[in-house]
């Protein structure tokens, strides 16, 4: 073998060695770029979970937030109809505690009108009395109360207030039934503010 062949070949086996050398340091590169690469995924995701976490928590927060503000609302919107009726209430009660009051004033002029027209009492005191009854009257309806005095109708515990029973002129008025009222009832609406006082049918 010439000396030059030489030479080629212990190049060869130099530069083959050169390059067994150099891939290690090659692979440990490109497995060290690979594992920064997967921590800066980690990393990546684990901060994206992170603030998805954070993300979850304040829309938890803004939830239970809202739902207090709704809860607020609702106890004070309960808290104004609640204070509203207690005022109408209150009214109401004011109302009759008045009127009754005045009841029994107007049960005496009812009382003297009818005296007066049974009796030869001049005309115009008669008229005088019944105009005044009158708007007594008037001013018991605008307030919206119904006077209890009926006859003929079933006795309603609800409005009548038995004073006692007898047996009726005419035998075919069935028991139960208000035949004279002593004295007169009074209602607003469905509140009776004062029973009337009758007799009752056996």
């Amino acid at each position: 073998m010439s000396k030059k062949s030489t030479n080629n070949l212990d190049d060869f086996k130099m530069n083959n060695k050169n390059q067994d050398i150099e891939s290690p340091d090659i692979q440990n590169k490109e497995e060290q770029e690979n594992l920064t690469e997967a921590q800066e995924e980690i990393a990546e995701d684990d901060l994206i979970l992170e603030q998805q976490n954070r993300i979850d928590e304040l829309e938890r927060e803004l939830q239970e937030a809202k739902e207090a503000s709704l809860r607020r609302a609702a106890e004070m919107d309960n808290l104004r109809k609640r204070l509203h009726r207690e005022k109408q209430q209150i009214f109401e009660q004011a109302k009759i505690t008045a009127l009754e009051d005045f009841l029994p004033v107007n049960d005496d002029l009812i009382r003297t009108l009818e005296a007066l027209e049974e009796s030869d009492a001049d005309p115009s005191m008669v008229e005088g009395v019944k105009l005044i009854a009158n708007k007594f009257n008037n001013v018991l309806e605008k307030k919206g109360v119904e006077r209890i005095d009926e006859t003929g109708v079933p006795f309603d515990v609800n409005i009548h207030d038995a004073l006692f029973r007898q047996k009726p002129e005419d035998k075919s008025v069935e028991s139960d039934i208000v035949l004279q009222v002593v004295e007169n009832g009074y209602k607003i609406g469905d509140r009776t503010i004062r029973h009337a006082k009758v007799i009752v049918s056996e």
